[in-house]
């Protein structure tokens, strides 16, 4: 399988569309805490406000003969910014900001290959591309990544790349990993 990365512009980011739509279908399909919250998340509602609040992104694709069949989304933002709200009207804080050494944290925000590419190494190749990038900026000490509930394969996936289980929030709709 000949398996080609790329990485996209802020202004590139519309190809990965349909993958994010599928990401929040999928993730939808494996909650068991309020699954109904994925209803009105999309691209649209969830990845281009993240693109745009950001200081800083990296999107990363991965393509089989000019297919697109995977993409992991990471960014830079201000600390403040998992501050407020979610899927819910209630405030919810995503960690303890006390703990975070900086103003800013490095976040994997959005991970997804498609069913019959996975088991293929594409993920290793993704998540290793966005780490470098992330450690690559040397004011970001704290680096996050929320998974959605019901995905105990995303879990153990990121436990084995060495992050660690920090705390669950919204109830557990959410299980916050962290570079502990």
């Amino acid at each position: 399988m000949n398996i080609q990365y790329e990485v996209l512009s802020d202004y590139n980011v519309f190809c990965v569309e349909e993958l994010c739509n599928e990401l929040m279908a999928f993730q939808k399909s494996k909650a068991h805490i309020h699954p109904e919250w994925f209803d009105n998340m999309t691209f649209e509602t969830r990845f281009i406000p993240s693109v745009k609040s950001a200081k800083s992104n990296f999107i990363i694709i991965a393509k089989v003969e000019d297919k697109i069949v995977g993409y992991a989304y990471s960014n830079i933002c201000p600390k403040q910014t998992y501050s407020g709200g979610f899927a819910t009207l209630e405030p919810v804080d995503f960690f303890d900001f006390s703990t975070v050494k900086g103003t800013d944290v490095g976040c994997l925000s959005q991970f997804y290959i498609r069913d019959a590419y996975r088991g293929t190494g594409i993920g290793s190749t993704l998540f290793e591309r966005s780490m470098e990038w992330l450690n690559s900026n040397n004011e970001i000490e704290d680096l996050f990544i929320f998974v959605s509930n019901g995905n105990a394969d995303a879990l153990k996936f990121y436990e084995r790349k060495g992050f660690k289980v920090s705390h669950d929030i919204l109830g557990g709709f959410i299980t916050v990993l962290r570079n502990i």
